[in-house]
C-alpha cells in the first residue's frame, strides 16, 4: 500500500512514517504541510492511501478530502486530528476512519486495516459526504492532464457552457465539470448572478453601462473586458451596484 502523510507539523510527520514503517506493509511515497499541496501531490504520486490532518494552513483537510475524492483513482483518506472524539462527531460516521493524536499503534493497524476494505467508488461516496459541508477554497481543474487548484479567491466570473462551466480567474482560465447553479449556491456570498449562464465575484463589479434602449453591460474592476446582463438580473444586480 502506498501511502501519503499530510500534516501541517513535521515531528507529527516523522512519528507517523515511524509508526507505519513498524507495522510494515506501506510504503510512504510523499509528505504534505497543507491540503493544497496534499492534493496535487496525490494526483500525481497516485497513493492508496492519505493520512490526513484536519487543521492546516490553505487548505483544511475536510476540504482536502473533497477533492481527493474527485481524483481517479480515489485514495482512502484516514483522519488524524487533535480533535477528541465530540468534535469528530459531525463526521464520523462518512470518515473511511479517523484516528485522534497521540495514535496508538494498534489503532493505526486497525485504521489501515478499514481503509482497504473500500473499492473506489465507495470511498468517493464517503469522502464527498464528509467533506460536504465545508466551504472550498479551492476549484480543481484538468489542463492537459495536469491538475490545476484555482483559489476561490482569485475567481472573476465563472460563464456556463454547454457542460462545462468556464472559470476566469486571476492568471487565465480553465473549465470545471460542475453546474453553475451549484457554485451559485456553494459561493453565493461571494458571487453575484448576472445571467442564466453567468455569475461574476462580487468584489469584481465596476458598475454597468447602457448599450441602447434595453442592454445593459457590467463592467469589471481592472478589464476593458463587458459582461451582457440578462433583463432578468438587471433589477438586483442595479441594487447591488447602488449598495442597496
Amino acid at each position: 500500500m502506498k501511502a501519503l502523510i499530510v500534516d501541517d507539523e513535521p515531528p507529527a510527520r516523522a512519528r507517523m512514517a515511524s509508526l507505519l514503517a513498524e507495522l510494515g506493509g506501506v510504503e510512504v511515497v510523499g509528505e504534505a504541510g497543507d491540503g493544497r499541496t496534499a492534493v496535487e501531490l496525490s494526483a500525481r504520486l497516485e497513493p492508496d492511501l492519505v493520512l490526513l490532518d484536519i487543521s492546516m494552513p490553505l487548505m483544511t483537510g475536510l476540504e482536502a478530502a473533497q477533492h481527493l475524492a474527485a481524483l481517479d483513482p480515489t485514495p482512502a483518506v484516514i483522519f488524524c486530528t487533535a480533535y477528541d472524539e465530540h468534535a469528530l462527531a459531525a463526521f464520523e460516521a462518512n470518515a473511511v476512519d479517523y484516528l485522534v493524536k497521540p495514535i496508538r499503534l494498534e489503532r493505526l493497524r486497525a485504521a489501515l486495516a478499514r481503509a482497504q476494505r473500500y473499492n473506489g467508488s465507495a470511498l468517493a461516496k464517503l469522502q464527498s459526504a464528509t467533506a460536504a459541508a465545508a466551504q472550498r477554497t479551492h476549484l480543481c481543474a484538468r489542463v492537459r492532464g495536469n491538475l490545476v487548484m484555482v483559489p476561490v479567491v482569485d475567481i472573476e466570473y465563472f460563464v456556463a457552457e454547454d457542460k462545462y462551466v468556464r472559470v476566469r480567474h486571476a492568471r487565465g482560465e480553465v473549465l470545471v465539470e460542475e453546474s453553475l447553479k451549484t457554485l451559485e449556491t456553494e459561493f453565493d456570498e461571494r458571487f453575484v448572478r448576472i445571467h442564466r449562464n453567468c455569475l461574476v465575484a462580487k468584489n469584481r463589479v465596476a458598475g454597468l453601462e447602457r448599450m441602447g434602449e434595453e442592454r445593459f453591460l457590467l463592467r469589471l474592476a481592472g478589464r476593458e473586458e463587458r459582461l451582457e446582463v440578462s433583463r432578468r438580473n438587471l433589477p438586483a444586480l442595479r441594487k447591488f451596484v447602488k449598495g442597496e
